[in-house]
């Protein structure tokens, strides 16, 4: 595995300037930002990250006031009360994306959202003050309790509301197996682990948050 020096001379030469790199990275929100943004935003975005998926984001973004106003702006206490009749009601809705599943999700993420509220004060404390050493934990945890947040949706649903971490994209995963760090894309927990561990070190040694190191990363390929 090659060390951050590599990495950051890497991008330089590709920018061809320290500014214009800097210029290219994304900053992750404080945990301030991340605790004070209220749960329905939470719910809205976690049903847009859910609806992107296999579909053109400029379509679904352009739908999306629509939704805003058929799930009550994500007001959890509200979404959660959506039964089986009001999603068949929303399937007949021309103006959102109909699709079954998905829609179904809403109502169960909104009781995620209460529960967290109730555990932890809310979705924004428990994504602030999950470490970004352990990322890969609060994937598995957001697959694990969330409706339809499996495969890469949970790190782009953390990359959407701000939260540092890094996306194993096609380009991510084709820089990492030139490092032999692993060789597809890290759904096992063995692989998650061994990804954590190479950003924790990258992390370490340039004081970078993880998601600047992913899109650093992902310039690289197959180098």
């Amino acid at each position: 595995m090659r060390d951050y020096a590599w990495l950051h001379e890497f991008c330089l030469n590709r920018f061809g300037s320290a500014a214009a790199l800097e210029a290219s990275l994304p900053v992750p929100a404080s945990d301030a930002t991340l605790r004070t943004m209220p749960d329905d935003r939470y719910l809205s975005l976690m049903a847009l990250r859910i609806f992107r998926a296999g579909l053109k984001h400029s379509l679904v973004d352009a739908k999306w006031p629509a939704f805003e106003e058929a799930f009550f702006r994500f007001d959890p206490e509200k979404v959660v009360l959506m039964g089986g009749e009001h999603i068949e009601r929303l399937m007949q809705n021309p103006r959102i994306i109909r699709h079954l599943g998905k829609l179904r999700s809403v109502p169960r993420n909104a009781q995620l959202m209460l529960d967290l509220r109730e555990e932890q004060g809310g979705a924004g404390a428990a994504i602030a003050q999950w470490p970004v050493t352990d990322i890969v934990g609060l994937w598995r945890l957001l697959s694990r309790r969330a409706s339809q947040m499996g495969g890469l949706s949970a790190p782009r649903y953390l990359r959407m509301v701000g939260k540092d971490t890094f996306v194993p994209t096609n380009d991510v995963v084709a820089a990492l197996a030139a490092q032999k760090i692993v060789d597809r894309v890290p759904s096992s927990q063995r692989d998650q682990a061994a990804v954590q561990a190479a950003f924790n070190v990258w992390r370490e040694q340039s004081g970078r948050p993880m998601c600047q190191l992913s899109v650093m990363l992902a310039h690289t390929g197959n180098h």
